[in-house]
């Protein structure tokens, strides 16, 4: 299929961030059929090329959130590496960094200076709290954003310690809606013919993640705490034993819990006064745990799910991540995509997984080694000549 036909088809992206939450959002505008141009320091890379494991030499962190991008290597910190850049700003759409506030503008690519070069420029800046406030100047990783931002309080079980959610999800809200934001911003350039600087804080998104917390602080509700696998609203909505492992089921209103009551072969249930209601049932949700794992005692959580299933009510079993991706699901989904790279050969990425009716065909998927492209995009994008890039080589800059 025609690349004119992806929705981001003509757009450049200069993605001058490393690790995790920029580098997702600039991930995500390729998946939409963006050019994204990776700008790594020579020699050395994003950080995340030295995160294992590695698959002959390969990271397969930097892959899974690289892939399909054009690695140029440039010394920022030189002189003509800083005019290289300004070059190429001036031919561009977006520029994602994830740099501590203040970094870019000791370096002179802060979004005032680049700006100047490029009106029609979006500038996405991903940071742990923002350009300004008493702490833009902190550092931040994941575990800080989830311990500040209130999700580990409400994270593990009532008689343990707060717990940090298993997966790095501050970075990654904080990419999506950097990613969410420049599509808004284009919308916006293409009425106004104006860009403009996006502010993306991690605790900012981390704090508007939490909708059911929000919805009862809202309410003038306390924070429900520490539940492990309940709800806070509803209930059954947990995870209860069975023979032979666990299994998840999920009721949020009386028509689901009579359909359960029928499945576990005990429709009396619906009259007991303690379970009447879901504000009844969440009161009592231990005489109920005890009447759904009694139910449970004999059967496989295999068996449990088709009785389930058949009756209507929503249940799951608990799975690793592998065997979600190996399920017939992820299959029919086509969620994982198989590629050959250049060094690290037959590898698996996951791009974004919306189905998009409008632009079929597969985004751009070959993760870059280091300065890959360098060459060719100074060659094709800025018109450089083979002696210049000789002689920048020889400098060090690229």
């Amino acid at each position: 299929m025609s690349e004119a036909i992806k929705p981001l088809s003509g757009v450049r992206v200069l993605d001058l961030s490393r690790v995790l939450a920029g580098p997702w959002c600039a991930s995500l505008l390729n998946d939409l059929g963006a050019e994204v141009i990776k700008i790594e320091m020579p020699g050395s890379g994003d950080d995340s090329r030295a995160f294992t494991p590695h698959i002959n030499g390969e990271s397969s962190y930097f892959m899974q959130l690289n892939h399909g991008k054009k690695s140029v290597t440039l010394d920022l910190k030189s002189a003509q590496g800083l005019a290289i850049l300004k070059d190429l700003v001036a031919c561009s759409d977006v520029l994602v960094e994830n740099f501590r506030p203040g970094v870019t503008q000791r370096l002179g690519i802060d979004y005032a200076t680049l700006q100047a070069i490029n009106p029609r420029l979006v500038y996405v800046s991903i940071s742990g709290f923002g350009q300004q406030g008493s702490l833009a100047h902190k550092a931040a990783y994941d575990h800080i954003i989830q311990a500040i931002g209130g999700i580990m309080q409400v994270t593990g079980w009532a008689n343990g310690e707060p717990t940090r959610v298993g997966d790095a999800i501050g970075d990654v809200v904080a990419g999506l809606y950097g990613s969410w934001a420049v599509l808004a911003a284009l919308l916006q350039r293409g009425i106004t013919g104006k860009g403009q600087h996006l502010d993306v804080s991690m605790l900012d998104t981390m704090v508007t993640l939490q909708m059911v917390s929000l919805t009862q602080w809202i309410g003038g509700q306390p924070s429900a705490g520490r539940l492990g696998n309940a709800h806070p609203i509803s209930a059954p909505m947990d995870s209860y034993r069975a023979q032979d492992g666990h299994i998840v089921i999920a009721v949020a209103n009386d028509k689901l819990f009579r359909q359960l009551a029928s499945a576990m072969g005990n429709p009396a249930l619906v009259d007991d006064p303690r379970f009447a209601s879901d504000p009844q049932r969440l009161a009592h949700q231990q005489p109920l745990r005890e009447e759904i794992e009694r139910w449970l005692a004999d059967k496989s959580v295999s068996d449990a799910q088709a009785l389930l299933d058949s009756a209507g009510v929503p249940a799951s079993p608990v799975l690793r991540l592998d065997q979600i991706l190996d399920s017939d699901y992820a299959h029919e989904r086509e969620l994982v995509k198989q590629i050959q790279h250049p060094r690290a050969g037959a590898i698996s990425i996951v791009p974004q997984p919306v189905k998009m009716s409008g632009a079929p065909g597969e985004p751009a998927l070959i993760p870059p080694v280091l300065g890959e492209h360098t060459l060719t995009v100074l060659r094709e994008v800025l018109g450089m000549d083979e002696a210049t890039l000789a002689q920048l080589q020889t400098q060090g800059v690229i």
